[in-house]
């Protein structure tokens, strides 16, 4: 019996140089299942991040975990997409956390697999 869709939050965090050397890069995602979860993920990050920024970046990060995530959670909860950003020297990090459906995969026991499936073998190394 196939499950049916379960809501969640799909949830990244990218890095971005500001001086354009080099563009954007997904550092982490993240499948949350419920709007603490996904804003917790955030949350830790942040805290384990702050000893280790400059001051107007630490002064971001403790203003949304403060006063910030509360709107977060509550928009979360609404269903609305949601950005936190910090911006440390000359990179900005930015987590993002928007409400998604996660679909549930087929379950294959027990059932005979297209006969293309035996076609490839795995590489062999030495």
């Amino acid at each position: 019996m196939l499950k049916p869709p379960q809501r969640g939050y799909w949830c990244e965090c990218w890095t971005e140089d500001l001086t354009e050397q080099w563009g954007s890069a997904l550092t982490a995602s993240f499948d949350a299942y419920s709007a603490p979860q996904a804003d917790r993920w955030v949350a830790v990050a942040l805290r384990t991040i702050s000893p280790t920024l400059d001051a107007d970046a630490s002064d971001e990060a403790w203003e949304w975990l403060y006063e910030g995530r509360i709107e977060t959670r509550r928009a979360l909860l609404r269903a609305e997409p949601c950005t936190v950003s910090v911006t440390h020297a000359k990179t900005r990090i930015t987590w993002t956390i928007r409400p998604v459906l996660f679909l549930p995969l087929a379950h294959r026991q027990a059932v005979e697999l297209p006969g293309c499936t035996h076609d490839f073998k795995p590489l062999e190394t030495d």
